[in-house]
Order: structure tokens, then sequence, then C-alpha cells
């Protein structure tokens, strides 16, 4: 019989309606019909989170790595803001090609690549004998992380009803988060337990096991009408762009304004410009501008920008300065930064459903000036400050601001965009996000007067100073979405040229707390 269910041992499963001809052909039966509270459902949020939290554990796995890495590598503070700024580079230049990947050519598919690719880089970075071969090693690994970060919160959007999908992704944001805020800690306990090197060993078991739950039950979903031509041109002014202006910021302050920093600052700047005219004359853009025409769209993206700057400073500086200043192990600094995980763990899902219910604004308003509050905090610290003293208070206040702002930043840019750019969306916010922690990594440590030259690690002065500059980085991004976003964030329900299901009788737009309008003419 078409259509329906049949069940197979005790949940019921979604049975395929017909096949519609040309290419609007059913992919699967249950892409944009799961559930968050069934078996399947949990599947495919597992899958997400196992694919993306090795991309954002990588991020951050590292920071407490770097004094190790520093002393064994022989590496200066410049050094090391290349081996995390490396991988940041990469991935924030290729996760839009990442998701458009996905969007056209199917997004487990593209996952699935991913998770495999990262699994090799990640070998690499392992086995690298010097400082030029890790951060070489790192860029790769960063470019291959671009195909998961994006693509796990697209299958995400494509497989779950419009009704689940603000819950789904509170999850799927909850534990990305704990992924990154665990990394600091797992990172100091490999370096305990066996050696820096052991971080970047860590992801191949995750990996296979991210892979084998993917393959069997993770839906597969496209964008049937998008263009498969790839815009190479877009995205390698990007990266260039990126590279020279990153370069110049680090090395500038570092070695001295000369003509190689000058030029490579300029060129930076100059391919960025060629960047933003590419994508306004090209056929096939990686990224259409026509997205950043929705205010929510553009000012939640700027949003994600200056909170991430800000978290990204602190995540670099924290963990090293808790070694470097106050005699942490690497071990205890990595722990101390637990509460963040086990916060967003108990209540991120809670967040992104209130979200759905009363509408982004408030959440969005208030968690950024909790986030800059918490890393503030971090400006008190100095020799001889006990943890609970020092350390606790300013984790608790950051925690509780992520809490607040992550999963509805997440799902207002997925709701601002419509479903069939649900990759895209996903890669230019998670694009965004890691350009804004690799700028302000590379520009504020220098601006607060850290010491970024000369040998081994120094936060004898400028810590402070830095932790203040991101806070007050993070707290902008709550007056810029008071200013831009919607009380209700529209969620548009898929298509049949989305994914394999229509759109959920009655055709329509669905509202942030369940409300309906009609659905534009033409939209399924």
């Amino acid at each position: 019989m078409p259509g329906g269910t049949r069940t197979t041992g005790i949940f019921p499963r979604p049975v395929a309606p017909p096949a519609l001809s040309g290419e609007n052909r059913v992919v699967t039966s249950a892409a944009g019909t799961l559930r968050v509270h069934t078996t399947d459902g949990r599947w495919v949020i597992a899958a997400a989170v196992l694919g993306s939290g090795v991309a954002f554990l990588d991020g951050t796995v590292v920071n407490a790595a770097l004094p190790a890495i520093g002393r064994d590598l022989h590496t200066d503070l410049a050094g090391l803001q290349w081996v995390l700024n490396g991988y940041m580079l990469t991935l924030g230049s290729f996760m839009i090609v990442g998701g458009a990947l996905g969007d056209r050519f199917g997004r487990r598919k593209v996952f699935v690549i991913g998770l495999v690719s990262f699994a090799l880089s990640s070998l690499l970075c392992g086995l690298a004998p010097t400082t030029v071969t890790l951060v070489a090693a790192r860029c790769i690994q960063g470019a291959t992380a671009a195909l998961l970060a994006p693509g796990s919160l697209a299958i995400i959007s494509a497989s779950f009803r419009p009704t689940d999908r603000g819950t789904a992704i509170g999850a799927w944001s909850g534990m990305a988060g704990v992924s990154t805020a665990l990394g600091p800690f797992l990172g100091g306990w490999l370096i305990s337990a066996v050696s820096w090197r052991a971080v970047f060993f860590i992801n191949l078991p995750l990996v296979v096991v991210a892979v084998a739950i993917t393959m069997r039950h993770v839906p597969e979903s496209l964008d049937r009408n998008a263009d498969h031509a790839i815009d190479f041109a877009g995205s390698t002014s990007l990266a260039l762009g990126l590279a020279g202006v990153v370069y110049a910021l680090i090395e500038g302050p570092a070695k001295g304004w000369g003509a190689t920093e000058i030029a490579a600052g300029t060129l930076g700047a100059l391919m960025l410009v060629a960047f933003v005219v590419v994508e306004m004359r090209s056929r096939h853009p990686m990224v259409p501008l026509g997205v950043f025409r929705s205010r929510q769209f553009s000012g939640t993206n700027v949003a994600t920008f200056l909170v991430y700057g800000g978290f990204g400073v602190t995540t670099f500086l924290v963990v090293v300065y808790l070694q470097e200043r106050l005699g942490y192990s690497p071990l205890e600094a990595g722990a101390s930064l637990l509460p963040i995980t086990v916060l967003m763990l108990l209540f991120s899902a809670r967040s992104g459903a209130l979200a759905q219910r009363i509408g982004p604004r408030l959440q969005m308003t208030v968690g950024p000036v909790v986030i800059g509050a918490g890393i503030a905090l971090f400006s008190r610290l100095e020799p001889g400050v006990s943890y609970w003293d020092g350390v606790l208070p300013a984790t608790l206040v950051l925690a509780a601001g992520l809490v607040i702002t992550v999963a509805p930043l997440t799902a207002t840019v997925l709701a601002a965009a419509e479903d069939r750019h649900a990759g895209l969306a996903s890669a230019v916010n998670n694009a965004v996000a890691r350009v804004g922690s690799l700028l302000a990594v590379a520009v504020i440590p220098a601006a607060a007067g850290v010491a970024v030259g000369g040998s081994g690690v120094s936060l004898d002065q400028g810590f402070d100073t830095a932790m203040i500059i991101a806070g007050v980085l993070s707290a902008l991004g709550g007056v810029v979405a008071f200013f831009t976003i919607r009380r209700a964030a529209p969620v548009r329900t898929l298509t049949r040229a989305d994914v394999s299901m229509p759109c959920e009788p009655p055709s329509c737009v669905r509202l942030a707390g369940g409300a309906r309008e009609p659905a534009p003419a033409g939209s399924v």
C-alpha cells in the first residue's frame, strides 16, 4: 500500500509514497518526517553530533596541548597561533563549499566522505615531526572538517519535522557545545596519560563509530534544484584572502611589519574584495548574496561573528594561562572548564525548545551579554588565586551564557533561509563563527600586549586586557541581536524539491511558537 507505515519490531517505520517522476524522485522515506523522541530520530542526532563533534573537538582539544607542543617542537606563541589558526583558516574558508556540496550531491554522502578524510588528516597531524609539518597537516584537517560541521546541521534540518527541529537543533547544539567545551579537558588528560599526539589519534575510533551510525540510520537528502557547478573561483579567493590577512595579523606583531607582512595583508584584503565581486557576477555563486537580504539572517551572522570571536580568544588563552602562570597541569587546566560541558549537556535542548515557543530575540540578546560577563571575569585571574575564587565563577557565568545563546542562534539562522539552502545557511553561519574566532585570536592577543614573539610561551602581561576586550566583543553580539532579530523566526517546511517527503499538510510556513500562515505560492 503506498504511503502509510509498516511495523518492524516495536517501532513503526514510514513507508515511502510512490516515487515521483524525473528529478523529484524519492530519496528516502525518512527525510523530513522524523520526530526527536523516537529511536530513528535519536540515531540521526547521534550521527550528526559525532560527526560535527570531532570537528569542533579539534578546534579546542589542541588548546590544552599548545604548551606541550611548544616545548616539544620548540615553537613560540606565534607558531602556536598557527597550529590553531591553520585549522580555523581552512575550516572557515571551505565550510561554505562543504555545505553547498552536501546540498547538491547528497548530505549523507558528503558527510561520510568528510569523516573518512578527517580521520586520515588527523593521523597526519599526530605523526607530524616539525611545526611546519603540523601546521600543514592542520590546514588539511580543517579543509576536511569543512564537510562535517555544515553537513551535520543540514542533515538534522532536512530529516526532522518542522515542529521538532527546534528541539533537535537544541540537542545538537548542546552536544556540539559539549564537544567544544570538552576539548581542553580531553586534551589535558591525553597529554598527561600519553602525549600531545594522542589528541589527534583519538579521532580515529570516533570517526569509525560515526561512519557506521551514519550509513545505517541517516536518510539521504539534497536540493534537487541545485546547480552542480562548483564555484572554485569564489572558494579560492576567500581562502587566499583570509590566509593573507591572518598571516599579516599574526606575523606582523611577532616579526615586525616588514614588506612581506604588509604585502600579505594587502593581497589578502584585495582577494576578499575579489571574493565579493566574484560572487556577485558568478552564475553559480558559492554564496548567493541574496541570502543576506534577510535582516534576520545577516544580523544572526554578525552576532555569531562577535560572540565566537570573544569565545575563541578565551579558549585559546585561558587554558595556556592556567598552565603557564598558575601552575596547572594540562589535565587540571582542561578539567577547570568542565562546568561548561555539564551545563550545556543538561540545558541546551531545553533552551532550544524555549526559543521555539517564545522566539529567539530575548535569549540572543541576553545570552551574549552573559557570555561577555563570564569572559571578562577571567581577567581577575592572577598567580595565587584559587580555582574556587577565580576560575569557577567565570566558567559558570560563561557556561550560562552559552546555554542561553547557542541553540536559539543556530535555529534562527536556519529558519531565516529556505530549507533547500539548509546546507548553505549552516555553512555560512559555521564559517562566520570560525572566521570570527580566527581573526580574534590573530588580533586580540597582540592588541592587548600579549607577547607573541621570542622563544617559548609568555603570558606575563596583556592577559587581563585580552579577556576584557574579548568580553566586550561577545557582549556586542547581544546588542546586534536586539536590533536585528524578530520575536518569531519563520521556519519553512520542506518541499518535494528539497527532500523526499512533501510538506506536512496543510502546506504552510510555520512560525516559531507554533503559529501558521499560508505558504507562498509555488512553495510546494
